[in-house]
């Protein structure tokens, strides 16, 4: 059995299983209307990387460079799609270890329409492979993410090798320890067998080795009880440091720091940070897996967050430069959705909405102060805004889960109960995930760095920046007029 998400999940069981529960209960039905949700989720999820983020990217680097953002993000949708299917669902969400998973459904094995995958109701499942297709986006769009902090002058050669070896050595690994777990079913089929037992002590003690057996079956973070809804360890911070390790090796972009490098189409930013609006609701909400009152929840959290860094950025730019820009807003919406993803099924909309205030105004100091201050060229700010958004709001998450802030709460399947809030032992949780992520993904890319600059080099020269990756890479133009 395999499943995604934590079973310390809120009211509504935020939390998420592969297949199906054991032979001795009824067999478990797929809901059609939860499949119907979760297809639409995974397209939105889709749109959100292609053309959202490709189009947001796009539009903030000079019209020379406007193609090869765009290739990077397409290729990567594409290559990580396939290495998802022939092996990346199999290490992420299969029994292994604490660390990564098996090579059990390589292929898809056994994968097939008639098998299920579980959601936050036990015994309610969805098709498993809308499910592989769903986890499937998540894992396109992250390293996706990284390629605007190298933007505008990295080999296409390298990013052809570097995203892939990505993917597997740091991605997979990081979604199997926070969201891997024996799932909702298998602990309550576990749980019905020790009460079935009743006084038959060697039946009892049977089934609560059991439990204590699937109790253990999950990822290292998972274990560690850090909660991430929707990705913000395993999405966000996980492509944010790495851009930022990034950045930092391949170094500045020729003229950085004395050339105009303003963003080519701002237009087209907006654009594609409104793409990236309307796909969030299918990573937030669609994490759910359900289509019920909590996936209602992650999407209002979606809704008023996002607004909240908007205004937030914008206003805090206003008062610090004199003027509101295009720029400032979007980029605070991006943050707030960044913010809340890993909060959106545990935080009350309040919560969600002082999150956003508190994500536009520290994402603007690390994309303006921060980054000035020490100098580093971060060209489209994936640190600064997914990074340290992601920590905000994975960190914010164990403050707004406190139902007596409005939160969701924190389920104890063992006991069917909503377990008892505890600040203490929550935050050193997310600490955890948080840190974990940064280390695994922090050095495992700058090892990786290092394998694609033997191997192919790293940074176009500087004829070809100065020139443009459009044609030097790709030989087209963006625009010819």
């Amino acid at each position: 059995m395999t499943f995604k998400r934590p079973f310390s999940a809120g009211l509504a069981a935020f939390a998420v299983g592969l297949f199906a529960a054991t032979a001795a209960y009824a067999e478990p039905t797929v809901n059609k209307g939860d499949n119907a949700w979760m297809l639409t989720s995974t397209v939105l999820v889709l749109l959100m990387t292609i053309p959202g983020l490709a189009l947001f990217y796009g539009g903030l680097v000079r019209s020379k460079n406007m193609l090869s953002v765009l290739m990077q993000v397409f290729y990567t949708v594409c290559i990580v799609t396939v290495i998802w299917a022939l092996y990346g669902y199999s290490l992420a969400f299969t029994g292994g270890s604490d660390f990564v998973g098996g090579f059990s459904k390589a292929f898809l094995m056994g994968v097939t329409p008639d098998s299920k995958a579980a959601t936050f109701s036990v015994d309610a499942n969805i098709s498993e492979l809308v499910y592989v297709c769903f986890q499937m986006t998540f894992a396109a769009i992250t390293p996706a993410l990284i390629v605007g902090a190298f933007a505008e002058r990295m080999k296409f050669s390298a990013v052809a090798l570097f995203i892939p070896l990505w993917v597997t050595v740091i991605y997979f690994p990081i979604a199997h320890m926070v969201w891997y777990w024996a799932g909702p079913d298998a602990i309550s089929d576990a749980v019905k067998a020790i009460a079935a037992a009743g006084s038959d002590a060697a039946a009892k003690a049977t089934a609560e080795a059991k439990l204590a057996e699937v109790n253990a079956d999950a990822g290292w973070i998972f274990k560690k009880g850090a909660i991430d809804f929707a990705g913000g360890t395993v999405v966000h911070i996980n492509a944010g440091i790495a851009g930022l390790v990034g950045a930092l090796l391949i170094g500045k972009r020729t003229g950085y720091g004395k050339d105009l490098m303003a963003p080519h189409s701002l237009t087209m930013s907006m654009i594609g940070a409104s793409l990236l609006w309307v796909g969030w609701f299918g990573f937030n909400a669609g994490s759910n897996l359900e289509a019920n009152g909590g996936a209602a929840l992650a999407m209002t959290n979606s809704f008023v967050a996002t607004a909240a860094a908007a205004l937030s950025w914008m206003f805090a730019e206003w008062m610090i430069k004199g003027h509101p820009s295009v720029l400032g807003a979007i980029s605070g919406a991006v943050a707030g959705l960044v913010a809340v993803t890993p909060a959106a099924g545990y935080s009350g909309p309040m919560g969600a909405i002082v999150l956003g205030l508190v994500v536009g105004v520290v994402c603007l100091f690390f994309v303006t102060v921060v980054k000035n201050a020490l100098g580093y060229d971060d060209s489209l700010d994936v640190f600064g805004v997914h990074c340290i958004g992601g920590i905000i709001g994975a960190l914010g998450t164990g403050i707004l889960v406190n139902p007596a802030l409005g939160g969701a709460g924190i389920m104890d399947y063992t006991t069917g109960k909503i377990a008892d809030y505890d600040f203490s032992a929550q935050m050193v949780s997310q600490i955890w995930g948080v840190c974990t992520t940064l280390v695994w993904s922090g050095v495992g890319s700058a090892i990786l760095y290092k394998v694609v600059d033997v191997i192919v080099g790293l940074r176009a020269n500087v004829e070809s920046e100065r020139e443009g990756l459009d044609i030097t890479e790709h030989t087209e133009r963006a625009y010819n007029m």
